[in-house]
């Protein structure tokens, strides 16, 4: 059997027992080095330029710089690096502020380390990851009906591009056999939007998701 590449991660959380805990659970999964702890965001963008982990695990609120303002950091000294925040907080507007700074996830500090492992993988393999805590916290917050320009299957098709599904995985759940690639750019067209990470933004406000699970 071939060995599973393995995933560098850097965990930043100014609580140690957070850092102590996270490194020695994903220490246990053999596709997954620990690049890398941090308790400052600063000291962690450090450490990135040294280690150059494919994903940050970052807290929100933190001493000197905050998780949501490192991102863009990350994003324009180490761009091949994708940053989750790991957060005890779902309100929309941390959720919605993580998005547009530039994060490829948001997962809550009470997840299963399933639901940890699966988001690395995720968000390592291209795609976005909103864990299900997230997820119900937007759902509460639906737009108005009528206030969507979307059709009920781009609703379906925008909701999978969040959860991080592939192209393959959006046409084999939707039955449809058209390049995704093509929905994707009707939708930005539609819309207004130049990027993914637009994308994403919209159906958070929207409360267009597709729980990932």
């Amino acid at each position: 059997m071939t060995e599973r590449p393995k995933i560098r991660v850097l965990l930043i959380d100014n609580h140690p027992l957070v850092l102590d805990g996270l490194k020695a659970v994903l220490e246990t999964f053999d596709h997954i080095e620990v690049a890398g702890t941090a308790g400052l965001a600063q000291t962690g963008l450090e450490i990135g330029r040294q280690v150059l982990p494919q994903v940050v695990l970052m807290d929100i609120n933190m001493p000197k710089l905050s998780g949501i303002d490192a991102i863009e950091l990350f994003r324009n000294e180490l761009p091949q690096t994708r940053v989750v925040m790991l957060s005890m907080h779902d309100s929309r507007e941390y959720i919605s502020s993580s998005v547009m700074h530039g994060a490829a996830g948001y997962i809550l500090k009470d997840v299963s380390t399933d639901e940890i492992v699966s988001a690395i993988e995720t968000v390592a393999g291209g795609g976005t990851y909103f864990s299900s805590g997230v997820f119900d916290a937007l759902m509460g917050e639906r737009a108005e009906e009528g206030s969507d320009p979307l059709t009920p299957r781009e609703r379906d098709i925008l909701g999978l591009i969040v959860a991080g599904r592939s192209n393959k995985e959006i046409a084999d759940v939707l039955g449809i056999t058209s390049a995704t690639t093509a929905h994707r750019k009707n939708l930005k067209r539609k819309l207004g939007i130049t990027t993914t990470a637009g994308l994403i933004r919209y159906a958070l406000d929207h409360g267009i998701v597709s729980k990932v699970g």
